[in-house]
Parts: structure tokens; sequence; C-alpha cells
């Protein structure tokens, strides 16, 4: 059994304002925490793991690939089909904080680069 504690984590700025630890995992789905600060917008990507997420804090607004806003908010959570293109934007003024679960794993987000 693998424990994380928030000691453990660590954090990496995937893009401008947008911070990601990578928490426990397994073979099959790994869980990573994020936190994306005011402003802060995540670009249109799309990858082949299912994600799904909890709003911790904040509201997180997803654009898909359709122009469909979804704004998701504290307590709400959300599911993403693999392949499904989308971005995410935090349109207010506090941080959003959440957590995803992704299947298969995902450690290295393409829209890093």
């Amino acid at each position: 059994m693998d424990v994380v504690s928030p000691s453990d984590e660590a954090s990496t700025e995937a893009v401008e304002g947008v911070h990601l630890s990578l928490l426990a995992g397994g073979d099959r789905m790994n869980l990573q925490r994020f936190e994306i600060e005011p402003g802060a917008v995540v670009p249109e990507h799309s990858h082949p793991h299912e994600q799904t997420g909890l709003v911790v804090e904040g509201t997180l607004t997803f654009v898909l690939a359709d122009g469909t806003e979804r704004p998701v908010g504290p307590g709400e959570t959300y599911a993403l089909a693999g392949g499904e293109a989308h971005a995410a934007e935090n349109r207010g003024d506090d941080p959003v904080v959440g957590v995803d679960v992704f299947s298969p794993p995902r450690t290295d987000p393409d829209w890093q680069d």
C-alpha cells in the first residue's frame, strides 16, 4: 500500500498559474491534485485517459471543443471521456483546488510544453 502525505507532495507548475501534484497511483489509475490561480488557463488538449474530478474550492470553467462552457463549483464532480478535447479556466478571484483521477495513469500532461 502506498500512502502520500501532504508533506510528500511535489508540485509542478505545468503552465503559468497551474500547479499539479502527483498523488497515489497504481497500474490502472492515478490521483492528481491541482491548484489553478485566478486568471490561469489550461489550454485546449485531449488525451486517451478517462478523467474524473472533484472541485474542492473555487469554480473551474471547462470549455469544450464545440464552445460549450461548463462551470464546476465546490463539491461538484465531472467526467471527461478519453479523447474529449477540453480547456479549463479559473475566471474567479480565488484559486481553484481539486483532484483528478486518470485511467490509465497520466503523469505528464501533453499541454505542459
